[in-house]
């Protein structure tokens, strides 16, 4: 999927893929794991998907604001 099939894609999603969130938020798929991991940011897994919930992501972003 290249990148202007992946952007188009997105506005209408509930739940993003690992590559799909680090793609709309910027942070590498790794941090997404880290952040995961330490239960800093929310997931779930459905069909063998690890999903983070679009809401999840922007709760995590407008928790960042608020600590800075």
């Amino acid at each position: 999927m290249d990148k202007y099939s992946l952007a188009s894609s997105l506005p209408d999603k509930l739940a993003l893929r690992i590559p799909e969130a680090s793609h709309v938020s910027g942070l590498s798929r790794s941090t997404l794991y880290e952040l995961i991991r330490a239960r800093k940011l929310r997931s779930v897994k459905a069909a063998g998907r690890r999903l983070i919930l679009r809401a999840d992501l922007e709760s995590y972003f407008a928790q960042l604001r608020q600590e800075a």
